[in-house]
């Protein structure tokens, strides 16, 4: 795809640095932050390798924390001997 005129729009808003290419990473970030399959992302992207998607993505600490948070849920949560949730009635 040609951008015939990013560089006058670019410029006209102020934004000279942004590239489309930074656009691309943060689209992709964006996505997998609200929890598009890394596998759909990488369809999106047209990538051919899942690796070259990973490198794409840049979360960030809030991202990192709520995974983390995610996970101390799951543990924390009573499990009978064959590895299944056990629910409470």
């Amino acid at each position: 795809m040609v951008a015939t005129h990013w560089d006058e729009v670019v410029t006209a808003l102020g934004y000279e640095h942004l590239r489309r290419y930074d656009l691309r990473h943060t689209g992709l970030t964006w996505m997998a932050d609200a929890s598009v399959p890394v596998h759909v992302l990488r369809g999106i992207a047209g990538h051919g390798f899942l690796k070259t998607t990973q490198r794409y993505l840049h979360s960030d600490s809030s991202t990192v924390f709520a995974a983390g948070e995610s996970l101390t849920a799951y543990l924390q949560t009573p499990r009978v001997p064959d590895g299944s949730q056990h629910r409470s009635m």
